[in-house]
């Protein structure tokens, strides 16, 4: 089996070995190594990557017992020794990650006893599930804090293999899910973890660790945070878009949210008046639609582009309204859809939803309403002026 040097040395970047063998699967191409220093996916942690003399690592898994490198191409020979390259920065993210998320996991339990029942490392932040139901502020903050303090003590993280019968003698959280020979992930006087993934030795190499944000998840709580050097780069980032702010609303930070307040209240002011304004337009403007004497009712019909469907409402309604005996038929074509009204006053006997029923079919659409008013609209199979006649020619 490969010797499995990630658990000797975290730190390795750079190593030796030889080709076993070189196969290909439904992923693609992969080759197994007498040694490797490349984590594969699993424990919540995701794989390494980096390469393999000239050949780019894009994924490493265990399966079966045997840890897959999946290479971008295969070896033309696999004789020979051939140098493993660990992408770094890639690696020391996740050991800050992970074990950032045992520290906060710890936190939570030592705090507040509230038990994490899942891990998942994303490429932006971490999320653990608790198992409760509902958490304040107050909470996170306590548990943030003490999680923090245990970083600034640089307290050793050191790991232990040991057998099922000797996980007694250690004051785990959690009982391992994995039988024979287990490995310990061990903060003393603080967490006891069975963990296969990478790890610090000491818990100020993970820098920092920052709750981002909680919500309620099938009836527990997920949790979002970041660990390390995320928090540098979530800090850079938020404070750029501050200074960014400051300069567009041109406003001091302290003074930030009440002008961003005001702003949004002005706004909607603005959009109210307008709202007003509009309404006086198409008034306006339904008045001024003539329409064609009937027999026994007066025909207004119009065909728009680029029109809110909710505008034609306002305009057929505000017709039928001020004109019993009028038939408002309304085609608008928007994007790649032709929607339509249809409305009428109270003298007309004919029932417009049924004459909407037969049209929809033809722009494969559907539609609803009632006998003197109905909307709806489908695909743009025809043009606007062609539906038009169609609804004209219904009546």
């Amino acid at each position: 089996m490969t010797v499995k040097q990630y658990y000797q040395d975290a730190y390795m970047k750079t190593f030796y070995t030889s080709i076993q063998e070189q196969q290909q699967d439904d992923s693609g191409w992969y080759v197994v190594l007498e040694q490797t220093a490349f984590y594969p996916t699993g424990g919540g942690q995701p794989h390494d990557t980096g390469t393999i003399q000239d050949k780019r690592i894009v994924n490493v898994e265990e399966v079966s017992g045997e840890i897959r490198h999946y290479i971008e191409e295969p070896f033309d020979d696999i004789s020979g020794v051939v140098e493993g390259q660990i992408d770094w920065e890639r690696r020391f993210d996740h050991i800050q990650q992970h074990a950032g998320q045992h520290i906060l996991s710890a936190a939570f339990a030592e705090a507040l006893q509230y038990e994490t029942i899942s891990f998942h490392l994303g490429k932006e932040f971490l999320t653990i599930d608790l198992n409760v139901s509902d958490m304040s502020e107050s909470d996170a903050q306590e548990a943030e804090e003490l999680a923090n303090r245990i970083i600034r003590e640089a307290r050793a993280i050191e790991t232990k293999w040991v057998t099922e019968e000797e996980l007694s003698d250690y004051p785990l959280r959690k009982k391992p899910s994995v039988t024979g020979e287990i490995r310990l992930v061990i903060i003393p006087n603080f967490d006891y973890n069975g963990c296969g993934g990478t790890h610090p030795r000491s818990t100020s190499e993970v820098g920092a660790i920052k709750i981002l944000d909680w919500e309620k998840h099938k009836g527990h709580i997920r949790l979002q945070f970041i660990c390390g050097d995320r928090v540098l780069r979530q800090l850079n980032r938020k404070h750029g878009l501050l200074k960014e702010l400051t300069s567009v609303l041109q406003s001091p930070e302290e003074t930030m949210i009440p002008t961003a307040e005001q702003l949004i209240a002005k706004q909607k002011e603005q959009e109210k008046a307008l709202e007003g304004l509009k309404e006086v337009l198409l008034t306006y403007e339904a008045e001024g639609l003539l329409g064609v004497q009937k027999d026994d009712y007066t025909l207004i019909q119009r065909a728009y582009s680029d029109r809110p469907i909710q505008e034609l409402q306002k305009i057929a309604q505000h017709i039928i309204s001020k004109r019993e005996e009028a038939i408002v038929i309304l085609v608008v074509h928007n994007d790649q859809k032709l929607q339509l009204v249809a409305a009428k006053g109270s003298l007309p006997t004919i029932n417009l939803r049924e004459v909407a029923q037969k049209v929809f079919p033809l722009i494969n659409g559907k539609g609803g309403g009632k006998e003197g008013f109905v909307q709806g609209g489908g695909e743009a199979v025809m043009s606007k002026e062609e539906l038009l006649e169609k609804l004209v020619n219904e009546l």
